[in-house]
């Protein structure tokens, strides 16, 4: 297995959106976030052999962190169609042995049927901006449906909400750890140039 500093290196070619759009919070993920998310979901055989689907997947850096850990496929689903040509651009740049399935639909209605065990790895929006509070409840949904285990980042401050969501639905999370994720300037209201956000990452055990 390659170490964890390796798999970021590898990640670092992946670019981001060209015009990201504040409605759908797309910020891409810093490849040493996902680099730490993929790492540990390999590590407890959560990647391996597997189908990985990333929800939400933007500009595919979850999806291709997963794909260079051996899995039996991964599957990105996205609504943004900019952002999908992208993540398959950058499929070429990293250079990936495993397929990747572009899906272009709604992670929350995600039009999945898979039988085999999967894993769910995801960055889905916080719910920040006004009139999508709780967004990330509806990724939840779709995680709980499909996944035998989920990773996923959330604002920090959420482990109640988690795991509230995760007992009512018939998950367990199992690992908890927080992560700083790094956002440069890419909207008009952001005030800083950069900045770094608190953020948790989950596993929920869905069987």
């Amino acid at each position: 297995m390659a170490t964890k500093s390796a798999l970021e290196a590898q990640l670092s070619v992946v670019a981001g959106f060209e015009n990201p759009q504040a409605a759908l919070e797309q910020y891409p993920t810093p490849p040493e976030l996902a680099a730490h998310v993929v790492h540990v979901a390999d590590l407890q055989g959560d990647v391996e052999s597997r189908t990985v689907v990333d929800l939400g997947t933007g500009t595919g850096m979850l999806a291709l962190g997963a794909a260079l850990r051996g899995p039996a496929r991964v599957v990105g689903v996205e609504l943004d169609r900019a952002a999908l040509e992208t993540a398959r651009q950058n499929e070429k740049r990293v250079g990936t042995a495993a397929p990747i399935h572009w899906i272009q639909a709604d992670a929350t209605r995600a039009p999945l049927c898979l039988d085999d065990p999967v894993t769910v790895v995801m960055n889905p929006p916080f719910g920040a901006q006004d009139g999508h509070e709780g967004a990330d409840r509806a990724f939840l949904v779709t995680a709980a449906a499909v996944a035998d285990v989920s990773y996923s980042v959330h604002n920090a401050g959420s482990q109640e909400f988690v795991e509230a969501f995760a007992a009512d639905n018939g998950g367990d999370v199992t690992h908890a750890f927080q992560a700083t994720f790094a956002l440069d300037r890419q909207f008009d209201f952001h005030e800083a140039d950069r900045r770094e956000i608190d953020t948790e990452v989950y596993r929920i055990d869905w069987t």
